[in-house]
């Protein structure tokens, strides 16, 4: 079978946002994207005539939409506030599970890298994490919140969580990201009402 253009592109792009996830931008190289999405040498930069840094922006992006979409799915499926933290805490608790521990947050590693320098990776992980802010604090208006509010009450339960995900993935145990998000949770229903 014959594989369009797409899919190689799609593939390239797939693998660099695992390998970035995982290893971060430095210690990602193009050739080991090439080589573990099974892609042909020239195609990488047919598909990313910028290089690296547009692999990473676009897989940033990708990425971000992704997790942004079951996070979004998992907060409006929740009642409350707390039921929208724990929510978000058990998606990230099994998404580090079913990694066996390497994966942590789909951009974490490379926007910690990129976070002082202005240019595409640094844009795309700023507006991912916009997004998946935007949403929560969509619903926490929902529920109650001022906008100031909830912006703030966003902020801390992303934060509360990126930290609970980080200390999970070195402790190799998610309790406490279960932990953080029940914390959360009820500080945030408290505030909120």
């Amino acid at each position: 079978m014959v594989q369009s253009r797409g899919d190689t592109r799609a593939r390239i792009l797939r693998t660099a946002a695992e390998l970035f996830q995982r290893q971060g931008y430095g210690a990602t190289g193009l050739n080991q994207v090439l080589a573990a999405s099974g892609a042909p040498k020239g195609s990488l930069y047919f598909h990313f005539p910028q290089g690296k840094e547009q692999l990473a922006a676009e897989a940033m992006a990708l990425a971000g939409a992704e997790t942004g979409g079951r996070m979004a799915a998992a907060v409006s499926a929740a009642t409350g506030p707390a039921e929208a933290i724990a929510a978000l805490g058990g998606l990230l608790a099994q998404g580090l599970e079913d990694s066996d521990y390497r994966d942590g947050c789909p951009i974490a590693t490379v926007a910690l890298e990129e976070a002082g320098d202005a240019g595409p990776i640094h844009d795309a992980c700023q507006e991912t994490y916009r997004l998946w802010l935007s949403g929560l604090t969509g619903q926490l208006r929902g529920w109650g919140s001022s906008e100031t509010e909830a912006q703030e009450l966003a902020d801390l339960a992303m934060s509360a969580l990126q930290g609970a995900l980080l200390l999970a993935r070195v402790r190799r145990d998610t309790s406490v990201i279960h932990t953080v998000a029940r914390r959360i949770g009820a500080t945030v229903t408290q505030e909120a009402s």
